[in-house]
């Protein structure tokens, strides 16, 4: 949808995995659009060059959040959560649904 104004689809999908989710790192988004890494990778390293992302390293893990100084950031964001609108609806339940800590134990699904 916004493939062309961001000049590639995997550009697309990590500033809308990032606006859905607020912090992502590049595996986590490979995996969830099941694409490749290095592509995710690069343009993870291009949108931080050009100021819109920033990240920290964690360990070995290194997870990128919108960069809060960015001029155009709230534009952004709102330009991103309207074509989250546009997402087909099982899409859009699977990127703002979170789970990060795995469930306990005896827990039922």
């Amino acid at each position: 949808m916004l493939a062309s104004l961001f000049g590639s689809q995997t550009a697309e999908r990590v500033l809308i995995f990032l606006a859905a989710r607020e912090e992502g790192y590049a595996r986590e988004m490979a995996r969830f659009f099941e694409t490749d890494l290095k592509s995710v990778q690069k343009q993870l390293d291009k949108l931080e060059t050009a100021g819109v992302l920033s990240s920290r390293e964690v360990g070995r893990t290194r997870p990128y959040t919108f960069n809060p100084r960015y001029p155009f950031l709230s534009e952004l964001k709102s330009l991103l959560a309207k074509a989250l609108t546009f997402y087909p609806e099982d899409e859009r339940e699977k990127l703002i649904m979170n789970r990060r800590r795995p469930r306990g134990r005896g827990k039922t699904l």
